[in-house]
């Protein structure tokens, strides 16, 4: 006999309704949205020792859920290890090793923010909590102990910053910045750290010096040293103020921080050249006792302030044994001065002058107030001066005579720029 064709159409229909609801069972199962959790051990040491460190909670979801889980101590209090996170559903697992939110005891006042803490030693509840997104929600515990933890925390204290104005241009004068904090317990070698932060919320990482008085990650006072990258010809962090912070994590988890502030101003690779590497001399030769006088242009062509210190512009050496340190202007690191050497000099360019005067400078203070003075970025300055020539040396006469562009303590620019022979004759 046939099947008749209703009762086909009858039986495909409701097979088809069992397939829809048995799927939506299993994309949408009933009940509360946590089927079950448990952990895989009740009483854990966290002491780094690796023995039962740590405890594994492996939950169930029915439906996708957001899910907590904490502590709860005979007090009541309760500690967060996990906090209305986002978890889908099925067999979810995470391991706890003991350390949880931050918190702090009754009493305790700590100079460092604890960004995470060990729970302390003695018996809790744990929780394992979901809520689905129709707001139903349900929860399983069961207990936990905690022994032998290693409660100390890595704290820090005593985060100085010196200066606090720092100013990476090259200039001698508040080209670096140091740093000193202390450390309380020994923590892994790359836990401890030190970083700026600065307008653009980017980490600027800052190594230890060579001169620390600990092993990284040793517990005592640790010493850092920065000078913006500037003595590698990197450009500095843009001028601003920064936040300085240190962390400190130890072997469980546990973490603190510290944070100063400090401002960046006046920073930039300091870029200035003697323009087409030109001098003018006003003579190739020169009667002995009269003076031989140049002029030369310098242009500061980058986007920091560069220092110059005197004598200024137009001074004019009255013989040719006398020498910068004789007018009372001695060599300055990280000021720029204008320099002219020749072959019988004794001394690296002994006659040094200004990148300009008082009047065509810009005067700019220090950390400590003090005025120093500034030939700024885009700015040129024209140099004259003179050196009475009061001495033959038969031998190298004529002799040669050029300039430098000197960047004292840190090299000279230029060097040989317009290297011109010049006789001395007897009058």
């Amino acid at each position: 006999m046939r099947t008749p064709i209703w009762l086909t159409l009858i039986v495909a229909v409701a097979a088809t309704a069992l397939a829809l609801a048995a799927a939506a069972l299993l994309l949408n199962p009933s009940g509360p949205p946590l089927a079950s959790a448990s952990i895989s051990l009740e009483t854990i040491t966290p002491n780094a020792d690796r023995q039962a460190e740590v405890t594994r909670f492996i939950y169930t979801l029915r439906r996708p859920a957001t899910v907590s889980i904490y502590f709860t101590n005979a007090a009541g209090e309760r500690f967060y290890f996990r906090r209305e996170k986002p978890r889908s559903a099925g067999e979810n697992v995470v391991d706890f090793g003991g350390v949880v939110e931050p918190y702090a005891l009754p009493g305790e006042q700590f100079e460092a923010e604890i960004l995470a803490r060990v729970l302390q030693n003695g018996a809790y509840t744990w929780t394992v909590e979901a809520r689905d997104e129709a707001g139903q929600n349900n929860a399983f515990s069961g207990p936990l102990t905690i022994q032998d933890a290693d409660t100390a925390l890595p704290l820090l204290s005593n985060l100085t910053v010196a200066p606090s104005l720092f100013t990476p241009n090259q200039d001698g004068l508040d080209d670096r910045v140091a740093f000193n904090l202390d450390l309380a317990k020994t923590v892994p070698a790359n836990n401890l750290r030190l970083y700026l932060i600065g307008p653009d919320n980017t980490p600027i990482v800052i190594g230890e010096s060579n001169n620390t008085p600990r092993k990284p990650g040793e517990a005592g006072t640790h010493t850092y040293d920065y000078d913006g990258g500037v003595e590698f010809s990197e450009i500095p962090p843009p001028d601003g103020e920064y936040t300085v912070r240190a962390e400190a994590e130890d072997a469980l988890g546990q973490k603190t921080a510290l944070t100063t502030q400090l401002t960046i101003q006046g920073g930039g690779l300091p870029q200035a050249e003697i323009v087409q590497g030109q001098v003018d001399f006003s003579s190739n030769v020169v009667v002995l006792g009269d003076t031989l006088y140049f002029t030369v242009t310098v242009q500061n062509y980058g986007l920091s302030p560069i220092r110059t210190t005197g004598p200024f512009s137009g001074h004019v050496y009255d013989s040719m044994s006398q020498n910068y340190a004789a007018t009372g202007y001695y060599q300055e690191s990280g000021a720029f001065r204008i320099g002219l050497m020749c072959d019988t000099c004794m001394n690296d360019f002994p006659w040094r002058w200004a990148l300009g005067t008082p009047e065509t400078l810009t005067t700019l203070p220090d950390a400590n107030g003090r005025p120093h003075l500034y030939l700024m970025p885009g700015q040129r300055a024209t140099i004259t001066g003179g050196i009475v020539l009061d001495e033959i040396i038969t031998r190298r006469n004529p002799q040669y005579f050029w300039a430098g562009l000197i960047h004292e303590d840190v090299r000279i620019l230029n060097n040989g720029a317009d290297l011109q022979l010049i006789t001395i004759e007897e009058p």
